[in-house]
């Protein structure tokens, strides 16, 4: 089947979200942001593997170009991509996330479980969080000393367009959810390949990423459809700019699999 190509607003909630689809006739693969990131950062990846896949892109909402809304928490997230794979008709994607874009995608997949064909993840849904009242101060502290950057990034996708506070909550959240993640990722019956970072970025410190990652080990003991697909050495802001030849080559191999299986 032959999709159109297609760029507009899909509603959910409270908001509108801004979405690309390339059609074509190709496997379609969902790309999910960073916390507060666009889809303008999977131009390389999206590139490189070319139109042999079909590419659906959207942003978050306040983020890019969706609308502001109301609630900016995880499970409005979960809403949005399903409303996107609604709208769209997309069925057994491959969805790739970086960051807060892959627990997005682990989490609808462990609910979602036959209508997903793999899940890669872009340095994320690692089962580590930065939790309790000194990380939720330290938090909240980072983003009120950088509240008047905040609106100059947004329109480079380095940012939302949220209040400091918001942005606080919703990486608050985050690293709650990071931290008790380790029971759905024990559960996830799909494949799931991991692409995997080097190093600290911004709002890390004293090795905290390479902490998450090796958190990572006990459950790809125990679950067999957790592997790590490639360990790149780009820290963990500049893995999509640096390594998107690594996370397209992680794509085809998760398509190739799929197809060897369908059969």
């Amino acid at each position: 089947m032959t999709n159109p190509e297609w760029t507009g607003m899909v509603p959910v909630d409270d908001t509108a979200l801004a979405v690309s689809d390339s059609g074509g006739a190709g496997r379609p693969v969902v790309y999910l942001n960073g916390c507060f990131a666009s889809r303008r950062h999977w131009n390389r990846t999206i590139a490189d593997l070319g139109d042999g896949f079909r590419h659906i892109t959207f942003d978050e909402r306040a983020r890019g170009s969706s609308k502001r809304s109301a609630d900016y928490s995880f499970a409005a997230c979960l809403r949005d991509l399903e409303a996107v794979l609604q709208a769209r008709q997309v069925r057994r994607p491959i969805l790739v996330g970086w960051s807060y874009g892959a627990f997005i995608g682990t989490f609808w997949a462990e609910q979602n479980p036959h209508r997903v064909s793999a899940v890669v993840n872009v340095d994320g849904a690692l089962p580590y969080g930065l939790t309790g009242e000194a990380n939720r101060e330290r938090i909240e502290k980072t983003f009120r000393r950088i509240r008047m950057l905040l609106p100059l990034v947004a329109p480079f996708g380095l940012a939302a367009r949220m209040s400091a506070g918001e942005h606080a909550a919703v990486n608050i959240e985050l690293n709650e959810l990071a931290a008790s993640c380790g029971p759905v990722l024990d559960r996830i019956g799909c494949p799931v390949r991991y692409v995997v970072g080097s190093g600290d970025s911004f709002g890390g410190s004293d090795g905290e990423h390479d902490d998450a990652r090796a958190a990572l080990n006990p459950h790809l003991s125990r679950n067999a459809n957790l592997q790590v697909g490639a360990k790149v050495a780009s820290d963990h802001g500049k893995i999509l700019r640096n390594d998107y030849r690594a996370i397209a080559q992680v794509v085809r191999d998760v398509a190739a699999a799929d197809d060897s299986v369908t059969r």
